[in-house]
């Protein structure tokens, strides 16, 4: 398949860190999901209706001007 020996070497490499470096990597992906999953079933779901109902009327666009 290749023809240069240091191609296979390289990719052999590349595929050694990817394999030893994904699990670490995405731990604290994994933990961050975790805890924010955790802190949203904590609150009610009304409040967090009520919340976002605030935060669309504080940040809502504004309405176009009319041109004459």
């Amino acid at each position: 398949m290749f023809r240069r020996p240091v191609v296979r070497w390289l990719l052999l490499g590349l595929v050694l860190i990817v394999i030893g470096v994904w699990p670490a990597a995405v731990a604290p992906v994994t933990l961050a999901a975790a805890g924010a999953a955790h802190v949203l079933a904590v609150i009610p779901g009304p409040v967090l209706l009520l919340a976002a109902v605030a935060a669309w009327l504080r940040h809502r666009p504004a309405p176009k001007p009319a041109t004459a």
